[in-house]
């Protein structure tokens, strides 16, 4: 049975008796077969070794719109007030410019109907009184042109008399030089007309007379004194009356000055009410077309934010949120920091949405199936708030590869895989093993700033 001896069994024993212990051991041709098979595998195994493997980064994220006024945005009142009626329902398609809410006033400063014509009057009245002040300004002018011409004038004639005041102090003061002559000249006689006199030459008479003369002379000489003096003081009356006049007409002058500054100063303020009343009709026609508030671009109405009829708003409080129509998709990947390094503009990515089923090999981006192209468009500068740093992927297919979906919706999964370069299986592995970075061929290019 074991050929240990040169008997041999006979077959009919064997099939009356089966030995199933014996059936099951191995048999030398099946080992012979083993040994070939596992020999095959291993040099299929060497050769798959050296085949090229793509390295990548792998990343999740969702689907996004690349320009930011693609994006979902919320609407917002400018103006605060009540809800009024509603002109749209979640899901409705709207165009830019459609009504979407009605709202109405709850400010009293704003609650008269008639506030535009108010407003009207209160412009026209500030108009008159700014031409008002203009006439007052324009008469102003004129009597400050009158009171300097007046002041020249007054000032001449000052002069011209103080000019004449001079003269007659230097004609009296002639004529009182020539009475005080006389009068020597009498006292010389006089004193002459004494020592004749004496000696007997001249009568009594002749010598009263001659001290008559010097008394009439002395008086002259004494009057001729009072007159220059009275001269002498109408000459300083006079220059004091032209710094009298001097200084009243400054003083006229210096007030229609302060009045015309008063009045250009209150013209500027009148400007300036103006300027505020027609800044608050303008305000109160732009917040009179507030009171609708309209869709700013064609899209998708998503979510109401606020509800019922008669609930008051604030200023600024978003109302619903709209998806725009027609985005251009993109998808936003999130990284680990330790592989933003090797990632610059450009990279192909392979992306697969949830929803689409897809077969991958990232070492292997030829041969996976229901994946789609991509490249990298944007590289965050900062990380997000979970560490990660984010990029944005924009699409880029292959020849062969479809175009992303047109059901994609915005906010959807995405796992997508950043490739990297050409590397050997056996590299690969190694690398995983020891936990190295994946490698470049060359160091990555700074990008250019705009």
């Amino acid at each position: 049975m074991l050929n240990i001896s040169n008997q041999r069994v006979d077959e009919a024993l064997l099939t009356h008796y089966p030995l199933k212990t014996l059936r099951t051991l191995p048999q030398p041709e099946s080992g012979r077969r083993l040994g070939r098979w596992m020999l095959v595998m291993l040099l299929i195994g060497l050769i798959v070794m050296f085949l090229p493997w793509q390295q990548n980064l792998n990343g999740e994220g969702t689907v996004t719109a690349l320009t930011p006024q693609d994006r979902p945005q919320t609407i917002q009142n400018a103006i605060a007030g009540r809800i009024e009626r509603w002109k749209i329902q979640e899901g409705q398609y709207v165009k830019k410019g459609d009504t979407m809410l009605v709202i109405s006033e709850i400010k009293d400063e704003y609650f008269d109907p008639r506030l535009p014509q108010r407003l009207d009057e209160q412009l026209d009245a500030k108009q008159g009184s700014l031409e008002a002040t203009d006439a007052k300004i324009s008469a102003l002018d004129g009597q400050i042109a009158a009171l300097k011409t007046g002041l020249q004038v007054k000032l001449a004639s000052a002069r011209n008399k103080i000019r004449q005041s001079a003269f007659k102090v230097t004609s009296d003061s002639t004529d009182l030089l020539a009475e005080r002559k006389n009068y020597q000249i009498a006292l010389d006689r006089l004193e002459r007309y004494e020592k004749g006199y004496k000696n007997g030459l001249f009568s009594l008479t002749d010598l009263e007379s001659r001290r008559l003369k010097v008394q009439q002379d002395y008086a002259k000489v004494i009057a001729w004194e009072n007159k220059l003096n009275v001269s002498r003081q109408e000459l300083v009356n006079a220059r004091l009356d032209l710094n009298t006049i001097q200084a009243d007409y400054q003083e006229k002058i210096a007030k229609a000055l302060s009045d015309r500054s008063s009045a250009v100063s209150y013209r500027a303020e009148a400007d300036g009410e103006i300027s505020k009343i027609r800044n608050k009709i303008s305000s109160v026609d732009v917040r009179r077309g507030l009171y609708v508030v309209r869709a700013p671009q064609d899209g998708y109405v998503v979510r109401s934010l606020k509800f019922g009829i008669g609930e008051t708003i604030k200023e600024g409080e978003s109302i619903a949120s709209l998806q725009p129509a027609n985005p251009s998709i993109a998808v936003e990947l999130y990284v680990r920091a330790m592989d933003v390094p090797l990632i610059q503009r450009g990279r192909e990515v392979r992306i697969q949405f949830d929803g689409w089923p897809a077969i991958q090999f990232s070492g292997w981006p030829t041969v996976a199936v229901g994946t789609f192209g991509g490249e990298v468009a944007v590289i965050d500068a900062v990380s997000s708030v979970n560490g990660k740093y984010r990029l944005l992927v924009r699409p880029k297919a292959r020849p062969s590869d479809q175009p992303w979906p047109k059901q994609l919706r915005v906010g959807s999964g995405v796992y997508g895989w950043v490739m990297l370069d050409d590397v050997p299986i056996w590299y690969e592995i190694w690398r995983q093993l020891n936990g190295f970075p994946p490698s470049l061929k060359e160091e990555p290019k700074e990008e250019k700033k705009a």
